[in-house]
């Protein structure tokens, strides 16, 4: 009879291990899923910042381009000029 008890007692014994076990396994589930839903956030974040910075760096490289007295500068500039010219005549033949 000593054996079923000792038996008995071992298999209490493996269980409450188990359990133990799983309940540390479930905490350090716990704390990942923390950690990713952490980084997940923190990837957002970086993601909006780079696309924010992507669109300073296209209107600095468009804003570079016009800047400045180079000839193409100064095309533009008279393109410009001119569209102002023809939307003045044109106002004022839509005014006749």
């Amino acid at each position: 009879m000593s054996s079923v008890a000792d038996q008995l007692n071992s298999v209490l014994h493996k269980t409450a291990r188990l359990i133990e076990l799983c309940n540390a396994m479930q905490e350090e589930n716990d704390l990942l899923k923390m950690e990713n839903h952490a980084v997940k956030t923190a990837l957002t974040a970086s993601k909006l910042k780079q696309t924010d910075l992507e669109e300073k760096l296209r209107v600095l490289k468009l804003a570079k381009s016009i800047e400045g007295t180079s000839e193409k500068s100064l095309d533009i500039k008279q393109k410009i000029n001119d569209f102002v010219r023809e939307i003045d005549k044109s106002i004022v033949l839509l005014k006749k």
